[in-house]
């Protein structure tokens, strides 16, 4: 049984744990490990499930913005303690259509989001290119105006959700200006013509993922997002709605895994006595519960402040970064508890090795949380000198 009292520190407020105690309820009765071989038809049926029971309107950021970040953490957190696609199925509704509730127009935002909040639409976000992850900068796949349409030409990878979505967020460049500066962003319905999936991607963790091609796909000025060249702004925002929940997903795997390793260690005969009498098993113990309690209150630091609508670019940096470098220790140490039975496929303590690599990278990888971090120091630190 997970440990369940930080919900009493002061970052939450009563409905908060009432929530968590709800979901934690209702996913150990529909999604605990459950893990079908076809993973698309699994992840379509958990939308669909996490719709029908009403969990997705957490999802859904309103105007300008508006989410209770810390709800939405814990609903990531306890859903990927209970099943890692059912998480990724939660959180990729609201990042496919966060750009939409920020930036969309009223039209798009009633064709769009009642039915992604009802899981009946299943949403992604196309941002990362082969050559332009991290660097949105160097993105290349471009939109030219053509009367009341623009015409997209070129190609995004690592689209989560690529495959099975029914439309896309995707940003191209627009050439308002160098650099980031001339990115625009536009919904595309997955049936538009000259949109196509150039390939499926297989990765470690089975999550739906392609790389999306688009060959003169014609897409109605209409269905822009926000003002031509504020393609980065958009994403951006958007991202900096969901990126501390990506922390929180990593502080589900943790605690999973420490449930995982506390039943093994006390159960599991060695030398005459169980695991957890020898000295070497407390300390990682110990090691594991410090490290997801120093992660949990940078995660949740970020998710008060922003609620107090306070800038949290490196607030959030430290929670992602630690959190997912964190995670993968602590399952790391639980799978070693289990020896040679924690390799075996589909064992809880496996899935969960596949599960937490990705997060390390996704999102911004941790590398790239450091600069944000560094960055944000440095600025401060001028400014007060300035």
């Amino acid at each position: 049984m997970a440990d369940k009292t930080y919900l009493a520190w002061p970052f939450f407020e009563p409905r908060h744990a009432a929530l968590e105690q709800a979901l934690d309820a209702w996913a150990a009765r529909h999604v605990a490990d459950q893990h079908g071989a076809d993973v698309d038809a699994s992840c379509r049926q958990l939308v669909r499930q996490l719709g029908d029971a009403g969990w997705l309107q957490h999802a859904i950021a309103g105007e300008g913005g508006s989410i209770d970040t810390r709800a939405i953490c814990l609903i990531r957190e306890t859903l990927a303690r209970h099943n890692g696609l059912a998480d990724f199925a939660f959180a990729m509704q609201g990042l496919g259509s966060g750009a939409i509730s920020l930036f969309g127009s009223a039209a798009n935002r009633d064709a769009y989001l009642p039915r992604v909040s009802r899981g009946e639409a299943i949403a992604a976000f196309a941002l990362s290119e082969p050559q332009a992850g991290s660097d949105v900068a160097a993105m290349q796949c471009a939109a030219v105006r053509d009367g009341g349409h623009y015409v997209l030409n070129g190609e995004k990878t690592w689209i989560s959700n690529g495959g099975i979505a029914d439309f896309y967020v995707v940003f191209a460049r627009t050439g308002e200006a160098p650099g980031a500066r001339g990115i625009s962003a536009f919904i595309v319905d997955a049936d538009t013509p000259g949109l196509e999936i150039a390939e499926r991607i297989n990765v470690i963790a089975p999550h739906p993922l392609a790389r999306l091609r688009f060959s003169d796909c014609r897409v109605p000025a209409g269905q822009r997002l926000g003002e031509a060249g504020q393609g980065f702004k958009v994403a951006m925002a958007t991202l900096d709605v969901f990126r501390t929940s990506v922390a929180a997903a990593a502080l589900g795997f943790a605690r999973r895994a420490l449930d995982e390793a506390l039943a093994r260690s006390t159960q599991r005969q060695m030398f005459g006595q169980v695991l957890a009498d020898f000295q070497l098993t407390q300390a990682k113990l110990a090691q594991m519960a410090t490290s997801i309690d120093a992660a949990a209150l940078l995660t949740y630091r970020a998710a008060w402040q922003r609620d107090q609508g306070r800038k949290v670019t490196r607030e959030a940096a430290m929670a992602k970064m630690q959190a997912t470098e964190s995670a993968q220790q602590v399952i790391d140490a639980a799978l070693q508890m289990f020896g040679g039975l924690g390799v075996v496929s589909e064992q809880p303590v496996e899935r969960l090795y596949r599960e937490i690599r990705a997060l390390r990278i996704y999102e911004g990888a941790t590398e790239v949380q450091q600069l944000i971090i560094a960055r944000e120091l440095l600025r401060e630190n001028n400014s007060k000198e300035a």
